[in-house]
This record gives structure tokens, sequence and C-alpha cells, in this order.
């Protein structure tokens, strides 16, 4: 599966620099709000020390990682649904990620402006996800208005779907993120449709030294059901503790493929079964699959080979059932 992150915040709270930093891209970076006007995308390769051993082990041709693609579109502000300021009108770039990330200024001064001309990165969070909710209520009305006139001709499936749009609009107005609602809603086809953007983990980055957040904020976070890293971004300091949140967050993990033609990297969720880990290589693995042969990352470094490894008896056949582990390498048999 190919993981996506979309970062949003208000101006000058460090998005394009985290992008910069995540991608080694060029980014336009500049001391006034709306300095980046058109959705930049960026993909990153995630970093696994596993991959790397694996392919020294097998000295193989090429490495290829599991890889994320940051998507980092304009700054918002408040009234961003009414027309002010430009993110508004690039949130329909991030409607297929797979997570959000804010980035919350918590540094003071540095010479450089906020948008709101105090630093309260509680208040930015509300305001970010005010214009999120929005964006989707937006959407979510007009789906709502068009169904209502389907539900009147006695479909089930259209009345049911009203009622599931109808009880997003009812949250959404209340104050609440689509992602508090309940699964049946959420799992909804005409709800899955809109791919609302509060309905998106989020995972919140606090630009900053660490110790800079108050409790207030970090309750916040919680209270959302989210998560959060630290990370001071003025410093250039490593940010792969986001990817690794990201997975956390996601119930992601990783398993590996390994030779001398290519050791890869691949991403699925967490209880995942052999089938589906071997659809994530080749659609028709899964639907041919017949077994998967598997030992544990280390395991493999122990025993230098996927030869002395089956000589040892180390190689472990599982069926259709198996839950793949993190870190796990595979090898899958088809028909």
């Amino acid at each position: 599966m190919k993981l996506s992150i979309g970062i949003v915040g208000l101006p000058n709270v460090g998005k394009s620099s985290l992008f910069r930093i995540l991608t080694q891209q060029e980014v336009n970076v500049a001391n006034y709000p709306f300095a980046t006007i058109d959705p930049n995308i960026g993909v990153v390769a995630v970093p696994d020390e596993r991959l790397d051993k694996l392919e020294e082990m097998s000295k193989s041709a090429k490495k290829i990682p599991a890889v994320v693609e940051f998507y980092d579109i304009a700054g918002l502000v408040k009234g961003a649904h009414e027309g002010q300021g430009l993110g508004n009108q690039f949130l329909g770039h991030i409607s297929e990620v797979n997570a959000i990330c804010h980035v919350l200024r918590c540094f003071e001064g540095g010479g450089i402006i906020h948008v709101e001309e105090t630093i309260d990165p509680l208040r930015d969070l509300e305001i970010i996800n005010l214009e999120l909710t929005f964006k989707d209520l937006e959407k979510a009305e007009r789906r709502m208005e068009k169904l209502e006139g389907e539900a009147r001709t006695g479909d089930k499936k259209k009345q049911e779907d009203w009622r599931a749009v109808r009880d997003v609009v009812e949250a959404l107005k209340s104050g609440q993120l689509a992602n508090s609602l309940l699964g049946e809603v959420l799992d909804n086809s005409a709800v899955k449709e809109l791919q609302l953007l509060t309905s998106k983990p989020q995972i919140f980055l606090l630009n900053g030294l660490a110790g800079l957040a108050n409790e207030r904020l970090l309750a916040k976070i919680k209270e959302l059901r989210s998560d959060y890293v630290c990370v001071d971004l003025s410093q250039a300091q490593n940010v792969n503790e986001l990817v690794a949140k990201a997975y956390e967050v996601l119930g992601l993990i990783s398993f590996f493929t390994t030779g001398e033609d290519e050791t890869r990297a691949w991403t699925i969720e967490k209880g995942s079964k052999a089938p589906q880990a071997a659809g994530a290589i080749h659609s028709d693995f899964e639907k041919k699959f017949i077994r998967a042969e598997t030992i544990n990352w280390q395991k493999l470094l122990e025993a230098g080979s996927w030869v002395k490894a089956r000589q040892n008896g180390w190689i472990r056949s599982e069926g259709k059932e198996y839950i793949v582990q993190d870190g796990d390498v595979l090898e899958i048999k088809h028909g």
C-alpha cells in the first residue's frame, strides 16, 4: 500500500521547512504568509536499518525502501472557508491521503512573524480543525441534499446512505471531527466517497524544543485520540520520528523480500494475513497464493543466507491464516 500524509498548518509555522527536510527538495520558504501557493508533493524513503542489513547480506543489485508521499499545501488561516487566504482551495489536494500532519508552532520569536500575531499552538490547532471541518461540512451537506431526493424513491440503500451522511453533518455542525463517529457511519460507502479530511488519523508535529508544549495542548491532542512528535525544525533535526509515528498511528508494519536481484520493504496493515501480504507484491500472488516461507529478519541475518537458514530448519512454511509480523522476510509460493 502507498502511505501518504498531508501537511497542514497556519502560515509560517514550519510546514515548508518540514517538507524541505523530509524530501531534501527546495521549496519556497519565505518569511511571509502564502509563500507556498501550489501543492508540493515529495516522495520520502522510509529509513529502515533492517533493509540495509538484508541488502548487505544478500549482496542485492538494488534496494527498494518503503516510501511515504508528503503533500505540503498553502498555509490555512482563520476564515479560509470564507475565502480568506489561499489554503482552502488546496485542501482538495489532500482528500486522498491516509493521515493529516498538523504542524504547530511552539517556538517564540526568531524574527518570524505569526499570522495571528501571538504564539498559541492550542488556538492554532483549533483554527485548523475548524477549517477542515467547514471543508467537510460543505461536501457532506451537498451530498446529503442529493441523497435526500434519491431516498424518497424508496431505495433502502439510498435511505441508509442519507442517514449516515446526515449523522456526519450533525456531528460536524456540533463541532465534532468525523473520526469521532462510530465505525458503522464511517464505513458507509457514501461517507467513504466523501473522503472527509476530519475522518483521517491526525498526527501533530510540535515545532520547537521539547518542553515548550503546555499541558493544555497535550491534553487536547489526547482528547482528539491523536499523537504527537516534538521536532525543532530550525535545527534541521532528523524527522524520522514523524514517519515512525505515522506507521504507529495508522497501524502499519513492514515485511521484506530479499535476494540477489533486490531487497525490498513492503508496507501492510498490522494484522494482515499472508495472502494479503502477497497481494502487496502483486495482485495475482494473492489470488493464486499457496504458501509463504518466512523467517524473522534477525534470524535470517544470524544464519547468513536463506540457504543456511533452511539448512538450520529456521524457515517456516505458513498458510493462508498466517498473520504476517513486522520484520518478517517472506518468499511467496503461488500458482
